[in-house]
C-alpha cells in the first residue's frame, strides 16, 4: 500500500515567482493607481461636430438650358477626407499655437503631471504627437460628420481650442472652395479673353480699312457706282435717239449734228471710265482696285462675324462656369457647438488602471510560462 503523499512545502521557485509577482505587478500597479489619484491633473473635454455642406441653388444661367455641360466636372478628394488629415497635421497645431500658445495651455501641470502634461521644451514634432492624442478626430465616412473630442486641464482652454480648430477649419474649406471656383473658371476665363483679343482685332482691322479706303462699306459705294453708271447709259440713250432724228433734218456739216456726236462721244468716254472701276485695272477713292477692296472688304466681315460668334459662345461659356462654381461652393456648418465642460472626464482613472495592470500580468504570466516551459526541459 502506497504512503500518502506529503505535505508540500514552499520551493525557492516559489518565492521567486512570487517576489516576481510582486516586483512586476503588484508595486508598479499601486504605484500607477498612486500616480492616477494622487499626481494625474484633471482635465476638461469640450466637444464640437460640423460637416462640410455644399450650395444647391439652381443658378439663373441654367434658364438657358443645355449649357452646364460647358462649364466642366472634376472630380476630387472628398473634402471631410482632407479636412480629417488638416486637424491633425502639423500646420494645424502650428496655426492653433500661434492665436492660443499651445505650449503654455498644454504644459500647465508641468511638470507636476509628467504623464499626462506637455513638456513646454519640447519641438513641434512632440506637440504634434501630444496634439493627436488631445485632439480626438472622430469621422463617420457615411454621413461625413467629423466630431472633435478636445481635452485641456482648464475648461476654458478646452472650449477655446475647439472653437479655434472649427475656425481654421471652417478657413481651409473656404479656401479649397475659392480655389476649386478659380480652377472652374479659369479655363473659361482665358478662352473669353482670348476671344475678346481677337474680336478686338478684327473690328480695328476694319476700322483701319474704312480709314485707309475711305468708305464705310463698299457695297454702298459700288451700289452708288452703279446707280451713277445707270444714269451715264440713260443720257446716253436720249443722246442717240436726239442724235438720230437729228441726222433725219440736217446736213452731217451742221453744228448741231457735231455737238450732238460731242455729248454722245462724251458720254461713252464717262461710261468707260466708270466701267473701268469695276474691272481688275479699276480705282477707287484711294488709288486701290475696287477688286481688291471688295475682296479685302469680305474677308474682314467674315472675320469680325466669325469672331463676334466665337466670342458669344465664350461669354455664354464663362457665365455658365461661374454660376456653377457659386452654386457649389462649400461651407462648413456645425452642428455641436464648443462648450465649456462643466466636470472633469479625463483622465479614466479606472480604466487606465485596469489597462495598465492586466498589462502587467499578462507580461508576467509569459515570464513564469517561459520559465516552466525551459525547466521543464532540462
Amino acid at each position: 500500500m502506497r504512503q500518502p503523499a506529503g505535505r508540500a512545502e514552499p520551493r525557492p521557485r516559489h518565492w521567486l515567482i512570487l517576489g516576481s509577482f510582486l516586483i512586476l505587478v503588484l508595486l508598479p500597479s499601486l504605484l500607477w493607481a498612486a500616480y492616477l489619484w494622487l499626481r494625474a491633473e484633471d482635465q476638461y473635454v469640450s466637444t464640437v461636430g460640423f460637416s462640410v455642406r455644399k450650395e444647391e441653388s439652381t443658378p439663373a444661367i441654367d434658364l438657358l438650358g443645355g449649357l452646364a455641360p460647358l462649364a466642366g466636372s472634376g472630380g476630387s478628394a472628398l473634402d471631410t477626407d482632407i479636412l480629417y488629415e488638416y486637424i491633425r497635421s502639423q500646420d494645424m497645431v502650428e496655426r492653433i499655437d500661434a492665436t492660443l500658445d499651445l505650449r503654455a495651455r498644454f504644459s500647465r501641470a508641468w511638470p507636476h503631471d509628467f504623464v499626462f502634461a506637455f513638456d513646454p521644451d519640447d519641438h513641434v514634432e512632440d506637440l504634434t504627437d501630444y496634439w493627436q492624442r488631445q485632439v480626438k478626430v472622430l469621422y463617420d465616412s457615411s454621413t461625413q460628420i467629423i466630431t472633435l473630442k478636445v481635452s485641456a486641464f482648464t475648461p476654458q482652454d478646452a472650449q477655446e481650442i475647439a472653437a479655434a480648430v472649427f475656425r481654421e477649419s471652417s478657413d481651409k474649406i473656404n479656401q479649397l472652395s475659392t480655389i476649386a471656383q478659380d480652377d472652374a473658371t479659369r479655363l473659361a476665363l482665358a478662352e473669353l479673353d482670348k476671344a475678346r483679343a481677337e474680336l478686338t482685332q478684327t473690328r480695328q482691322a476694319m476700322t483701319a480699312f474704312r480709314m485707309r479706303s475711305q468708305i464705310v462699306d463698299p457695297q454702298a459705294d459700288l451700289a452708288g457706282q452703279m446707280g451713277v453708271l445707270s444714269g451715264l447709259q440713260a443720257q446716253l440713250a436720249e443722246a442717240l435717239v436726239a442724235h438720230d432724228l437729228l441726222m433725219d433734218n440736217a446736213q452731217p456739216t451742221d453744228h448741231r449734228v457735231t455737238q450732238s456726236q460731242q455729248k454722245i462721244d462724251a458720254l461713252r468716254r464717262l461710261i468707260e471710265a466708270e466701267r473701268s472701276k469695276f474691272g481688275a485695272e479699276g480705282q477707287g477713292p484711294a488709288g486701290e482696285s475696287y477688286a481688291q477692296l471688295m475682296a479685302e472688304y469680305e474677308k474682314l466681315a467674315v472675320d469680325r462675324e466669325f469672331a463676334e460668334g466665337a466670342y458669344r459662345s465664350a461669354r455664354i461659356a464663362y457665365e455658365t462656369a461661374l454660376a456653377e462654381a457659386q452654386r457649389q461652393a462649400r461651407y462648413l456648418a456645425a452642428h455641436i457647438e464648443p462648450k465649456a465642460a462643466q466636470s472633469p472626464t479625463e483622465p479614466n482613472r479606472p480604466w487606465l488602471w485596469a489597462m495598465i495592470t492586466g498589462m502587467l500580468l499578462a507580461g508576467w504570466s509569459i515570464l513564469v510560462l517561459v520559465y516552466y516551459s525551459v525547466r521543464d526541459r532540462r
